[in-house]
């Protein structure tokens, strides 16, 4: 049962002069991984050491400069990891290795023994600062849990003279968005003091929202207060984690970058403790998506999404943004209509805006096709059917035409009960139209033209055809083909018939082209009025199929 009562809003401070809210994010923050640690620790079975190696690279392939590599003074095979990454020459340049350490002496120690040879670290300490840390877990007074992170950093910065590499210091205030801001400041002040920033000796304040306590606001609010009153600011990247316990991860690092912050740590997909951290790719795709450089090689998310499962064994939601195997399908009729009409618009685009309903990004530009952009069902619409049939083989059907094969996808899809491929969906297409030869069969025809005593242009048409299976042929006379055909058939046939629309265009191009013809015919003595569709390499047979094909869907 639920229990409002049981719980109690973490106070929100006071803040009316916050300047967030009128920014804008206009470039990338810089991006740290945390898959092979905070991700790492939160998989039911945590990657082994080669499998450590192949993440690694990866992220290094992805662009990531700043990547934590794991806890080594908390697991064997962290160390081993670590050790291998340093003695095999596994990290590019560039490339700053970050390691975790809770400020206890025998854990720095240990982990500045672990990250001996390589060139650039980034040595991360934390503690945690929030009231119900303090008051639960810890039972320490604000005085006796600021003196463990500035101890810490003491140690660090004596121990660092002796690394042979660049040391750059990164703190956290582990639950900060559970602390209250001035003690979160004062703390990090006085890592800061203790550390003494300058030009050449730089430092990580990171500000974790290790458990989401309230909206993503809330957060910028926290974030930007204790940002602007950080000393010696200028020597200081302001650094967030954000989790996504209330599942606004993404929101609230966006936000705190608005708010102040520089770096983001988080991992591919969201993996991480309890409902995940901060996606990375999301929020990098969210910033391609209003024409910002994200800064990391993403053009191809099925070769991420095919390493990251096989290391992570864990498979990605089909509805996640941008990576999800539906994130850019349309199942709603009205949603595929807007999609095809907008992919239309693209084509006779001049200035190659993005501009699409439903479609965020172009697919193709993270390696995705449109393939899986219209799916068909019983939900699907006229625009959506259109559109595959358009895409993918080719065939520009009338706009009146729409609603009349739409109707019947809808049936045949409410028939089977399920999602129908673009492959059922042409088949059905072939078997209404392409296919529908009886009760009438045309088989050829010859077409003569000639010009009358009035200058009157006038055809005669000799078609061979079967009628229920016997063989037969016909004399038609009429202005042109079409005309001919039909006042022909109506003879024949004993039917009073009307030509309501006719089109026609090529279906591909080069000397085996073929053309589509597309007939709209009337029975004026039952009312009802149907589409014939038919192809030749010769338009003139192509359009005397498409009558043939009315005629026999009027009969059924």
């Amino acid at each position: 049962m639920l229990q409002p009562g049981k719980y109690e809003r973490f106070p929100i401070m006071p803040y009316d002069a916050r300047r967030w809210p009128s920014k804008v994010i206009d470039k990338a923050p810089v991006w740290c991984s945390v898959d092979l640690r905070d991700g790492n620790q939160a998989l039911v079975e945590p990657m082994n050491v080669q499998e450590k190696i192949r993440m690694f690279a990866l992220l290094c392939r992805l662009g990531f400069r700043e990547i934590e590599v794991g806890f080594p003074a908390a697991s064997a095979t962290e160390r081993e990891f670590i050790r291998r990454l340093a003695d095999e020459k596994l990290v590019p340049d560039d490339v700053y290795v970050q390691v975790l350490t809770q400020c206890r002496d025998e854990l720095i120690a240990e982990t500045f023994e672990a990250i001996k040879g390589l060139k650039k670290v980034i040595f991360h300490i934390y503690n945690s600062t929030s009231v119900l840390q303090r008051e639960v877990v810890f039972g320490k007074s604000k005085e006796e849990i600021l003196q463990i992170p500035v101890h810490a950093t003491q140690l660090v910065r004596k121990m660092a003279a002796d690394f042979d590499g660049e040391l750059v210091l990164e703190y956290s205030p582990e639950s900060f968005s559970g602390t209250e801001p001035e003690y979160a400041l004062e703390v990090c002040n006085a890592v800061l003091a203790a550390w003494e920033p300058c030009e050449g000796r730089r430092v990580i304040i990171n500000l974790p929202e290790t458990m989401e306590l309230n909206t993503p606001n809330v957060y910028a609010d926290q974030v930007e207060w204790v940002s602007d009153r950080l000393i010696a600011r200028e020597f200081v990247t302001v650094s967030v984690h954000t989790h996504n316990d209330r599942g606004t991860g993404i929101a609230s690092a966006e936000l705190a970058l608005l708010a102040g912050a520089q770096r983001v740590e988080g991992t591919l997909f969201g993996n991480g403790e309890r409902t995940g951290n901060l996606d990375i790719l999301t929020m990098a795709y969210n910033m391609y998506s209003v024409g910002i450089d994200p800064e990391l090689e993403l053009s191809d998310i099925g070769a991420i999404m095919d390493e990251y499962e096989a290391l992570v064994k864990m498979p990605i939601h089909p509805r996640h943004p941008y990576a999800g195997r539906f994130a850019f399908t349309a199942f709603s009729g009205g949603h595929q209509d807007a999609v095809s009409k907008g992919l239309r618009a693209m084509e006779k685009s001049k200035d190659g805006i993005w501009r699409v309903p439903y479609l965020l990004i172009d697919p193709a530009d993270i390696g995705r096709t449109y393939e899986t952009i219209v799916r068909i069902n019983a939900q699907s619409g006229k625009g959506g059917v259109a559109y595959v049939l358009k895409e993918y083989y080719g065939f520009d059907l009338p706009k009146e035409m729409h609603k009349e094969f739409a109707a019947r996808v809808q049936k045949f899809a409410e028939t089977i009960g399920s999602e129908i491929t673009r492959e059922d969906l042409f088949n059905l297409f072939r078997r209404e139209y392409l296919e529908k030869k009886s009760p009438l069969h045309f088989l050829r025809c010859s077409i003569d033209d000639w010009s009358d005593t009035q200058e009157e242009h006038t055809t005669h048409a000799h078609l061979w055809y079967s009628l229920n299976g016997e063989e037969a042929e016909l004399d038609c006379y009429g202005n042109g083909p079409i005309d001919a055909v039909k006042k022909g058939l109506q003879e024949k046939l004993g039917r009073d018939l009307r030509l309501l629309d006719y089109s026609e265009h090529a279906l591909n191009s080069g000397s085996e082209a073929q053309a589509a013809a597309y007939v709209r015919m009337k029975d004026l003595a039952t009312g009802r009025d149907s589409y014939g569709v038919g192809i030749s390499s010769n338009i003139t047979r192509a359009s005397i199929r498409a009558m043939f094909c009315a005629v026999n869907r009027l009969s059924e």
